[in-house]
């Protein structure tokens, strides 16, 4: 270890040339490392104060070794940590990740102030608190927020919870590490069924405690509110209604026809089509328009004996027609036709024949071996 002089460390802190300030540097770092604990408490206290003078004005890699030596100290001053925090994120990512002095406050001055890098950063540090969570999530950048939620060790409250549950109906890339999320409740994941892939709502139901008859409950309340509560009452017979009866006892009704009605935005006559089509009640085929993932609207259109490309296009137009709009992608629609292809009739048959007398949506399929 380098013996220390205070004498000769002030001395070349007072020289302005850039090879004393490496040399000082190079000297005081070397101080830090090995047996840095045998300082003084007098002698570390001058050390930082000299780093804190000259860090601003030393090269890079002077300022990167110094921020190297720093990161894991517990007994560096939270200003001088600060100060290498917001440098160029070659200096500061080694503080940013590893320091445990650096207070909150100056890590969401941090946040809100330097680049992604910086931000990205934090998101992995080995503790994040709720209030840095918070910043990061301000931010608003989908990456930031991404690599937070997969840090386990980061502290996310309830409230900021919820919102990001809300946020995953928008962002697919939030669902699959929220759902991981040891903070999220059961009801969240029962919201989050509405909107995740097949693969996910699988896993909220395999270990979240969620059971079929749950979220077959959940998505009936979707539907009686998009379509209002029809259940134990006479409904008025509607345009839609009469239409579709009257094309069904001519022999008129078609996957084109089903098809138009979609394309001119006539989901409720879709829907009386497909449910005289069918023979399944109008708030069952509302369920195959709303669910996630189109496994509903797979089986039926099957059972319709619809072709490849009308059912890609009844996929389409139905994701469209949904409350919440979500972006298609062109990975979503492969999936979904996919699954159509993979769906024989007779299974497809088997059930709606099921769904005809067996109120058990999710059940029905399952058990059928069809998901």
């Amino acid at each position: 270890m380098t013996a220390f002089d205070s004498n000769y460390l002030l001395e070349l802190a007072r020289e302005r040339s850039a090879a004393s300030r490496s040399e000082l540097a190079a000297t005081v770092t070397d101080l830090f490392s090995g047996d840095g604990d045998q300082l003084t408490d007098r002698e570390r206290a001058l050390m930082f104060e000299i780093l804190h003078r000259i860090v601003k004005d030393a090269e890079m890699e002077v300022r990167k070794v110094i921020s190297s030596r720093l990161a894991d100290r517990t007994d560096a001053p939270n200003e001088l940590l600060a100060l290498l925090g917001n440098d160029d994120i070659e200096v500061a990512y080694p503080i940013l990740t590893e320091s445990t002095v650096l207070r909150d406050q100056s890590l969401i001055e941090i946040v809100r102030n330097r680049t992604l890098e910086h931000q990205m950063a934090v998101a992995i540090r080995h503790s994040v608190s709720e209030d840095v969570t918070d910043a990061l999530i301000e931010t608003g950048d989908e990456r930031v927020i991404k690599t937070l939620l997969q840090n386990e060790n980061a502290n996310i409250s309830n409230a900021t919870m919820e919102f990001l549950v809300e946020q995953s109906q928008r962002v697919d890339s939030f669902q699959e590490p929220i759902l991981l999320r040891k903070e999220l409740q059961p009801e969240m994941a029962k919201r989050m069924y509405m909107w995740v892939s097949a693969a996910l709502r699988k896993y909220i139901i395999a270990n979240s405690g969620i059971s079929l008859s749950d979220i077959d409950d959940l998505i009936e309340d979707a539907v009686i509110e998009t379509v209002g509560d029809r259940r134990g009452e006479e409904a008025n017979i509607t345009k839609s209604e009469r239409l579709a009866d009257e094309l069904s006892k001519d022999g008129k009704i078609s996957p084109d026809l089903m098809i138009r009605a979609l394309q001119d935005g006539e989901v409720k006559l879709f829907v009386n089509l497909m449910s005289k089509g069918t023979h399944l009640r109008e708030e069952l085929v509302m369920r195959f328009v709303l669910e996630p993932g189109g496994e509903g609207l797979a089986v039926a259109c099957k059972a319709l004996n619809l072709s490849d490309y009308e059912y890609q296009r009844v996929y389409t137009y139905c994701r469209k027609a949904r409350p919440n709009k979500e972006s298609e992608t062109e990975k979503s629609v492969e999936t979904a036709i996919r699954f159509f292809r993979n769906v024989n009739k007779e299974s497809a048959y088997e059930v709606v024949k099921r769904w005809r007398r067996d109120k058990n949506y999710l059940s029905a399929l399952r058990d059928l071996d069809v998901i």
